[in-house]
């Protein structure tokens, strides 16, 4: 394992967020370690590394909170919340082969680190141990809606590599990809939390668009803060999505409000790819607003995910999500 890595147990210290489940969270922790159990030691090496490389197990602490928040006492939202990690980090390795990445949270991606293949198959093994968690849950209406939600996910990431290098892929599209390829395990983890703690329709129904609507803020701002955020504090380069020709919200917005000569140097910066244009592009997306567009975005996705959490008893869980919707706006990585 490279020097700079440290156990997959300390990589998510607790912050006052996960207060409140501060145990829960805990167990989670031990729960990864004892699942990332393999007879191939590469499959241990590389799922702890990945695991270890840092984030705010956010998907798993929505399933932690969801269920809470409706009373639930049993012990299988550990499961659950573990297995929604697994299925998050598979997604992060085989993005970094697909994007070609070198750097995630400011460590080397293990595509980087061990190469292509093993980082794809070490990914296939955390969704198919994901799958084996998931009949550990025993809920055919939760295997349900995780098993669909892979569908989507897969979809979204397709769809975004079709994007890539297109000017024309406008607002619509791009929220119909970031849905699939981020928002959805957002949802599918609140939305199962509910379902383990036998939520009432309205309570289910609130908290799966909760996460919806989160998922959809929190992309909104990774994709405003590659054009103006800080590279240290975020672990990769300004620029990154540009440097992929990825037509993001900022970029289809200034595009849409800009001159015809900002949109066009904007349209060839996404066609060609690569860094060539990014001092331009960068001033051009704050001229023109297109920053402070995205931001309101993600602020009315952030404001429609508190609004759901009003089916929801008053509890120290809840405020906590609603403490979590507006860390989805204010932060800066």
């Amino acid at each position: 394992m490279p020097a700079n890595a440290s156990s997959p147990a300390s990589a998510a210290a607790p912050s006052p967020i996960h207060a409140v489940v501060a145990d829960d969270f805990a167990a989670v922790n031990r729960t990864i370690m004892a699942q990332l159990s393999s007879r191939i030691p590469l499959v241990e090496t590389i799922g702890q590394y990945i695991i270890a490389s840092g984030g705010k197990r956010l998907r798993p602490l929505l399933v932690l909170l969801a269920a809470r928040a409706l009373g639930y006492q049993g012990d299988r939202h550990v499961t659950l919340a573990t297995l929604i990690e697994f299925m998050h980090t598979s997604t992060l390795l085989h993005d970094d082969v697909v994007d070609e990445s070198h750097l995630r949270r400011g460590k080397a991606t293990a595509n980087d680190a061990w190469g292509n293949a093993p980082s794809v198959l070490v990914g296939d093994f955390l969704y198919s141990r994901s799958f084996q968690m998931m009949v550990e849950v025993g809920s055919m209406r939760i295997m349900d809606v995780l098993s669909a939600a892979t569908c989507t996910i897969a979809e979204g990431e397709v769809q975004q590599l079709t994007n890539v290098g297109n000017p024309d892929t406008d607002e619509a599209a791009y929220f119909e990809t970031i849905q699939g390829k981020t928002a959805m395990l957002f949802e599918a983890a609140s939305h199962s939390g509910a379902i383990l703690a036998e939520a009432t329709p309205e309570q289910e129904a609130a908290l799966q668009y909760y996460g919806r609507y989160l998922g959809l803020a929190f992309q909104l701002i990774d994709d405003l803060l590659d054009y103006q955020g800080d590279a240290d504090a975020m672990g990769k380069n300004v620029g990154d999505d540009l440097a992929e020709g990825k037509p993001t919200l900022p970029l289809i917005q200034a595009m849409a409000t800009g001159t015809p000569e900002q949109a066009a140097l904007i349209r060839q910066a996404i066609r060609q790819g690569g860094l060539e244009h990014l001092d331009e592009v960068l001033e051009i997306v704050h001229a023109t607003g297109a920053l402070a567009y995205t931001r309101a975005r993600a602020e009315e996705m952030a404001d429609l995910a508190l609004a759901q959490l009003e089916a929801l008893p008053a509890s120290p869980f809840r405020d906590s999500m609603a403490d979590l919707a507006r860390l989805a706006v204010d932060r800066q990585a």
